[in-house]
């Protein structure tokens, strides 16, 4: 049964181990559209894309960065987004730059997109879509006030 949940990536690339997908809660890292994004957490507010490329670029060719930055002040919001062509300098940027500094304070490094590891995150599992089921008895609540009051009345 594992190898009929295989995504189209693992299936691409057999010598892909199931260990290098891993993030540091085990949940299982998924492909981007073009690449594999990593994000970076506890961004220094002073950091610049030169900083982000320079610690980063070591690991292998950045293909895009993200450092989103906060309308009033100007400042970086404490997150980058990176993204590198191969599973493996992905891998290599998390485990070469996990917990290490950036402009004097610690970063968090690990991959952007997940699949939640086997057992973890069930909740509402079994309905199709898994959005909107909060959504809808609120719309059905709100809709019955108004016309019992009017039928009341």
């Amino acid at each position: 049964m594992a190898d009929e949940e295989m995504d189209v990536d693992q299936a691409s690339s057999p010598s892909r181990n199931e260990s290098e997908m891993q993030t540091h809660t085990k949940a299982t890292a998924v492909r981007s559209i073009e690449g594999w994004i990593i994000m970076v957490t506890n961004v220094h507010e002073e950091a610049d894309e030169e900083a982000i490329q320079d610690k980063f670029g070591d690991f292998g060719e950045i293909k895009n960065l993200h450092l989103n930055l906060d309308r009033r002040s100007g400042y970086v919001k404490g997150y980058a987004l990176i993204e590198y062509a191969t599973l493996e300098e992905a891998r290599a940027a998390i485990d070469g730059a996990h917990n290490t500094k950036l402009l004097d304070q610690a970063i968090v490094v690990d991959f952007a997109f997940v699949r939640p590891p086997p057992g973890k995150g069930g909740r509402g599992g079994g309905r199709a879509g898994g959005g909107g089921g909060g959504g809808g008895r609120r719309q059905r609540s709100r809709s019955r006030s108004p016309v019992a009051r009017e039928g009341d009345e």
